[in-house]
């Protein structure tokens, strides 16, 4: 592939895989709270955090097509400045993340829609933005190796798409295999895109990949340990 196609089909690629997210985020979400007035019979979380937290977390998924569309049009210069402003916004939705689970956790009713015990759930949203946490951090030390950078931003990216994938209505039901396994899918076409363009796995996408895939699994396998329910009791305690 010549320098100019893969520049083109780069941007293709990119801007697509970021239309996909924020498709599956928009659609996992809408009844519970973009379109929320058109089910008012849809149950949703009670506290004002999490109005706070859907719109941070929604800032940052039309951020990154935003920030795709300006490497685009080359604009490097506004591309940085975007960039100061994202690395505010991961900080704030660490932190947002942080407290919505722990807050959905200590509620006797647990999470809204999720019919597992809080404590043991709450394993899937404090892996998930410390995943984000990890990849957007390694993604702003790296910023100047654009290669890697993308990839690291969109690796933080899919990590979102999960809780959205989990309240596609008809899945949950299917439980983690199924949430995780469309999850993975956004991974692969990483990997794809990789071997088309590169003829090999970018490092990025390999160990990020890996990390993001074995997670899953380890998750699930530490949330019904006694360690980890302590752990969650302990946490969720500071609330009261």
């Amino acid at each position: 592939m010549d320098p100019t196609q893969r520049a083109l089909s780069e941007r293709r690629f990119y801007g697509g895989m970021a239309l996909a997210i924020i498709a599956i985020v928009f659609f996992g979400f809408a009844q519970s709270f973009y379109l929320k007035p058109m089910f008012p019979e849809r149950a949703v979380p009670p506290e004002p955090i999490f109005i706070v937290h859907g719109i941070a977390f929604t800032a940052w998924i039309l951020l990154v097509f935003f920030q795709t569309n300006l490497i685009a049009r080359k604009r490097a210069d506004m591309h940085r400045k975007a960039g100061a402003f994202g690395a505010v916004l991961a900080v704030a939705m660490v932190v947002l993340g942080v407290l919505a689970g722990l807050v959905a956790a200590h509620r006797p009713t647990g999470f809204v829609n999720i019919p597992v015990p809080p404590l043991q759930f709450l394993a899937v949203p404090l892996f998930g933005i410390a995943l984000f946490a990890l990849f957007v951090a390694l993604a702003i030390a790296w910023r100047r190796d654009a290669q890697s950078h993308k990839r690291l931003m969109l690796l933080a990216t899919v990590q979102l798409a999960t809780p959205a994938i989990a309240r596609m209505p008809g899945l949950l039901k299917f439980g983690p295999p199924a949430f995780f396994g469309l999850t993975d899918l956004l991974v692969v076409a990483l990997a794809i895109w990789d071997f088309r363009s590169r003829g090999k796995l970018h490092p990025v996408t390999l160990w990020g990949g890996i990390l993001t895939i074995l997670a899953q699994p380890a998750q699930l396998m530490i949330s019904g340990t006694p360690a980890w329910l302590d752990f969650a009791r302990w946490a969720t305690g500071f609330l009261g």
